[in-house]
This record gives structure tokens, sequence and C-alpha cells, in this order.
């Protein structure tokens, strides 16, 4: 770790952070949060974004199995 005279980074100290809520809520703290993120997006972008956002992810995978296929 690169803690020096007391500091970290501030890499560190999220990923601390990260394992003290855990450690204290539990996967369900995260379920919660998580759920109540995507339904703000979705209020505020509508079904629109997670279309495009599909289609980009579709491209890329499509983009992907192309190079792949012509390296083998």
């Amino acid at each position: 770790m690169a803690e020096e005279k007391g500091k970290m980074t501030v890499s560190e100290a999220g990923r601390k952070g990260g394992e003290t809520t855990s450690k204290r809520y539990g996967p369900e703290f995260y379920e919660e949060i998580g759920k109540k993120g995507g339904q703000t997006t979705s209020k505020k972008y509508g079904p629109e974004f997670y279309e495009e956002i599909g289609h980009k992810g579709g491209q890329k995978v499509k983009r992907l199995i192309e190079e792949g296929k012509k390296r083998a």
C-alpha cells in the first residue's frame, strides 16, 4: 500500500470505505441503491436511453465477434 505517515491514496480510501459499508449493510444495501438508481435513470432518460445503449453494446459485441473470427 502507498500509506506514508498515515496517508493513503484516494483509491485506498474508497476501497476501505466500500469494505466498511459492505460489512455494515450487506448485499441488500447495494441491491436497493442499484434499484433506486435504475428507477431514477429510467425516469430521467426514458426507454430510448436503454434502446440506444443496448444498440451500442450489441454493435460492439458484433464487432468483437467479427475480429475474433478473422484472427481464428
